[in-house]
């Protein structure tokens, strides 16, 4: 394929073209392209660009959400055939996130599960309202390398702590990092409900995320 549909690729997703990402896709399938080279040739640029443009208010929520959606819409053409040909996208680590117990905020974290996955982090998503036992439950079934925990009311950011406690009586710390993030959390809170780290934004979620791993 030439390097002009990769450029589209790209673009599809950082205008947010949900529609034009898909028959990308589907045209590059049509034309014996793998996917995984269309995933890192492509879509995965725009991500990584439409990061870099938020990261300096050059794009806002919206946008992001809007790429966001465009990057799942290639996804799912994408994937479904990785699968096929019995392949899968080496994983850079897996990554449970949820919203705490008593919360139903989830466009923060939807985004960040959707940066990660574009970076190639196998991400399990719980959802919202999510007790902290099923964090704990789920990221010992899936050997998880990060468990991410948002909330966005300070009533909720309890939950973060109790996140953390549970994952520490069960023994899957310090291998398994908590990260935490919403709206009302900081890094001050972060440390102190000893918390491996905190995002301010997804874009940062996914460096904070790739370098707990590495480490």
């Amino acid at each position: 394929m030439p390097s002009d549909h990769f450029a589209a690729m790209r673009q599809s997703i950082i205008d947010g073209a949900a529609d034009s990402a898909a028959a990308l896709a589907k045209e590059a399938l049509e034309q014996g392209i793998a996917p995984l080279e269309a995933i890192d040739k492509g879509y995965v640029l725009g991500m990584t660009e439409v990061g870099a443009q938020y990261a300096q208010h050059q794009m806002f929520l919206p946008d992001m959400l809007a790429s966001a959606e465009a990057m799942k819409a290639a996804m799912a053409i994408l994937e479904p055939e990785l699968k096929r040909r019995g392949g899968a996208r080496p994983a850079a680590g897996t990554v449970v996130l949820g919203t705490t117990k008593g919360d139903i905020h989830e466009i923060g974290k939807t985004l960040v599960g959707t940066l990660l996955t574009a970076h190639g982090y196998k991400v399990h998503d719980l959802g919202v309202d999510v007790p902290s036992e099923q964090f704990a439950a789920k990221a010992r079934e899936l050997g998880a390398d990060v468990v991410g925990v948002s909330a966005l009311l300070t009533t909720t950011m309890r939950g973060q702590k109790s996140v953390v406690e549970v994952l520490d009586r069960e023994q899957l710390r310090p291998k398994v990092k908590i990260i935490v993030g919403g709206a009302p959390v900081t890094r001050q809170w972060a440390e102190e409900i000893h918390a491996d780290g905190y995002a301010h934004d997804a874009i940062s979620a996914v460096g904070l995320v790739q370098s707990l791993i590495q480490r």
